[in-house]
């Protein structure tokens, strides 16, 4: 990246920005190195770490690092051997390291997955011996604890007698009545490191005693009574054990940390890259970053994007999409263009420093081996260059560092000198870098630009629009249109006379002239255009909006179709159920007079009669529950809509003897299938009556269904309770006993006895899963020794 790109667009004042969100200091200096990356794939791990902070600062908060402004002195006195941290260092090297175990747990617990914070912040140990050992040693206040050692200890308890020795004896001078009257003031104060007497100067004899020093003034002197000599002698000998005592246990607990060196400088390297990861997080949040993609076919959009440096940033959308690799950007003064020039290269360092964007979801960069800003004015006067001359500089420079795929950015390229030869200057240019691949956006007034522009292929044009009346910018970028400069238009709102934009406008070619008004047609049909885009979006987003509420509407008729549909489909199986109730009931009176008949059969023959009147009589039965069952639906009569035919696959129908009205929806053998909402029946063709819906209020008829039911009495082959199988294959064994398993409930039958033989077996397995699925079947098992044992199943029917 070129150097002087980075200061023209500002970049150290993001770094700048970023650096205050910096926790430690150490953080702090290596983000005062922050740069854009040119390796793709550490981008991409750049702005992965970044966004998985960001989604871990707002599950979680900040993290809870703590670190002092002089760590790195603490940590490079850790570095020299044998030399102790003071005591306030020492705890402040502990609250770092805790606040650091704190983080790890964090992380560890936060709701959400987080590798990357987690691998970071998995490369430091933890240190919880020794920050235990100096918070024990140091309490809060800095000061060395009597119980960091016992000789601290017993060192102190000696120190406080003597200097309670050495108060009491000086205090009895304070209170002598000979002695008082010698001293100049009644305080004991401290000289040279021992306790002394403020005496008067002429009463110098007056007390025994050694002299350490004078008042300015002369009249008072520092005396040592004789009588204390020893005593302070003591002390200060005390306080030297001490202070070596203490220096002692500092140097033991600074050689705890010491002594955990590698360990160390990996923990610090943790933290610091922690804390860079989470500053990008939090200045990105503070921007309303999102996280850019990364574009490897040379795609450039930024949406809605925002100068991250600008209070009141008016968002822009730029746009080079390929085939195009060249956007001119045109436009009236003042209108934005050199704002949008510098927010589209910030953003792109910023997304290869690994910082989120401040622009719309979709917006995706390339990510750049270099870029150049030809931005400003870098006319020098004692490098004797003007306008022109440094911008040809900075331009030649440009092309020797180029390396593609290569960002540049040109401001009024080919500005400074001859408009004419500036503008063939200017299409030259940008010519030229785009063959060399380079992804260019420039601005210009040039109408030569404009030209090349709107001619030239893999070159878009946009303008920044203006309001009509007012020729206000509204820094809204349109493109495809070639844009006006405004210069006089713009110069008379700002207030210049009248008069010179009237001479301006005189002094117009007749070329120019016509030129202005060319370039005022097409950007009034632009604007038209765009507007007529607009209409046609907001007319789509309300066919859409319509849609979507149709679909909601028919979402909640279908809700409230629903309960309809489960009452419906509850109330036929109610009355099937009831139904087949009654049914039953018909069967078991048949069942009982059938019994009675096979009994009278022992004593004389059935007659005919006898099985007609209970054949006549169970229909009977039968024909009253569907005559009950069809009087709810209190259906009018009426004929069939098509003249008594058949009914055929998607007619309307209504089921005789449940007046249920559904759509057939297959026919096979004399039976329809019918659907009713969903719900499918079967039903023979000759009980069903079709709706007619040629005539209003005619819902359709129904015609009565009518029940067969036929008696017949067979003799039995074996005992009534007991069917042989021997010798049947499995099919034929279980078709015999599905059979007379039905027979034997017809007979009232409740335990009926399989024999099976023993076989290989297979009889009996087959049996014993067919009687396991047996809807009739209460239980079943081996037959006892008595009865045949394993070659004999018994089985107990269901009442």
């Amino acid at each position: 990246m070129q150097l002087g790109a980075l200061g023209a667009l500002e970049f150290d004042r993001i770094v700048e920005a970023v650096k205050t969100f910096a926790l430690t200091p150490m953080g702090a200096e290596r983000l005062g190195r922050l740069r854009p990356s040119i390796d793709p794939g550490e981008v991409a791990d750049l702005l992965a770490r970044t966004e998985e902070a960001v989604r871990f600062l707002a599950a979680s908060g900040a993290l809870p690092l703590r670190a002092s402004d002089d760590l790195p002195q603490i940590f490079a006195a850790l570095a020299v051997e044998g030399r102790a941290l003071e005591p306030l260092r020492l705890l402040a090297l502990a609250t770092f390291l805790d606040s650091l175990d704190e983080s790890r747990t964090l992380i560890r617990r936060a709701p959400g997955s987080f590798p990357r914070l987690e691998a970071i912040s998995g490369g430091a140990a933890t240190f919880k011996s020794e920050t235990g050992a100096t918070r024990d040693k140091i309490d809060a206040s800095g000061e060395v604890v009597d119980q960091a050692s016992p000789e601290l200890k017993a060192i102190r308890e000696r120190l406080r007698k003597q200097r309670t020795r050495l108060r009491s004896t000086l205090e009895s001078y304070l209170r002598g009545k000979e002695t008082a009257r010698h001293l100049q003031d009644q305080v004991v104060t401290e000289r040279n490191g021992r306790y002394v007497l403020v005496v008067k100067a002429e009463h110098r004899g007056a007390i025994p005693g050694i002299v350490h020093g004078a008042s300015t003034s002369g009249a008072s002197l520092f005396l040592e009574p004789l009588s204390t000599v020893e005593i302070n002698n003591d002390i200060v000998a005390l306080e030297e054990q001490e202070h070596a005592e203490v220096l002692r246990i500092l140097l033991a607990l600074t050689d705890l940390f010491r002594a955990r060196r590698e360990e160390m400088q990996q923990t610090i390297e943790a933290a610091t890259e922690l804390d860079v990861v989470q500053a990008r997080a939090r200045f990105s949040n503070s921007v309303d970053g999102i996280e850019p993609a990364l574009a490897s076919d040379g795609r450039f959009e930024l949406i809605a994007a925002r100068h991250p440096l600008l209070a009141q940033a008016v968002p822009v959308t730029i746009k080079v999409t390929p085939p195009a690799t060249v956007l001119l950007i045109t436009g009236p003064n003042t209108g934005g263009k050199t704002v949008a020039l510098k927010t589209a290269g910030l953003l792109a360092l910023m997304a290869q420093a690994g910082l989120r964007i401040p622009a719309a979801e979709g917006s995706r960069v390339p990510v750049f081996q270099s870029l150049f800003a030809d931005i400003g004015d870098d006319q020098s006067i004692e490098a004797s260059l003007s306008t022109f001359s440094a911008r040809i500089a900075n331009i030649l420079l440009m092309d020797q560092s180029l390396v593609a795929p290569a960002l540049v950015l040109l401001d009024e390229v080919g500005s400074g000198t001859d408009p004419i030869e500036g503008g063939a200057l200017g299409v030259a240019i940008v010519d030229h870098f785009r063959k060399r691949g380079a992804t260019i956006l420039a601005t210009s007034h040039y109408d030569q630009l404009k030209t090349y522009a709107s001619t030239a292929e893999g070159v878009t044009s946009a303008a920044f629009g203006f309001h009509a009346d007012t020729f206000e910018p509204t820094y809204e970028l349109i493109y495809g249109s070639p844009g006006r400069s405004l210069a006089l238009e713009i110069a008379a709102r700002l207030g210049l006379s009248p008069t010179i934009i009237t001479e301006a406008r005189q002094n117009l070619s007749a070329r120019e002239a016509q030129l202005a008004e060319h370039l005022a047609k097409i950007d009034r049909d632009m604007r038209a255009i765009d507007h007529e885009h607009r209409i046609a979006a907001r007319e789509r987003e309300e066919i859409e909006a319509a849609g979507a509420r149709m679909r909601q509407r028919e979402d909640a008729l279908r809700q409230r179709e629903e309960p309809f549909r489960r009452r419906l489909n509850e109330e036929l199986d109610t009355q099937v159920r009831r139904a087949r109730r009654e049914i039953d009931i018909v069967i078991a009176e048949l069942k009982a007079k059938t019994t009675a008949i096979a009994q009278d059969a022992g004593r004389h023959a059935v007659t005919t009669g006898d099985t007609g009147a209970v054949r006549g009589e169970a229909r009977a039965a039968v024909d009253q529950v569907v005559t009950r069952l069809l009087e709810p639906t209190a259906l009018p009569p009426a004929q069939p809509a098509t003249g008594g035919r058949a009914p055929r696959v998607g007619d309307r129908v209504i089921v005789g003897g449940f007046g249920l009205e559904g759509i057939v929806t297959s026919l096979h053998d004399g039976a329809a299938e019918i659907d009713m909402r969903g719900k499918h029946m079967r039903a023979s063709a000759r009980d069903l009556s079709i709706v007619d819906t040629s005539g209003p209020g005619n819902p359709g008829h129904h015609v009565a269904a009518r029940v067969s039911v036929n008696v017949e009495l067979q003799p039995r082959e074996t005992t009534p309770s007991d069917l042989n199988v021997i010798g049947c294959s499995v099919d034929e064994a279980i078709a015999r006993a599905e059979r007379f398993l039905d027979e034997s409930l017809l007979t009232d039958q409740r335990t009926v006895r399989l024999i099976h033989g023993y076989g290989t077996g297979q009889l009996k397995r087959a049996l014993s899963g067919f009687l396991q699925q047996h809807p009739l079947v209460a239980r079943f098992a081996t037959a006892p020794p008595e009865q045949g044992g394993g070659g004999v199943t018994v089985v107990e029917l269901k009442e």
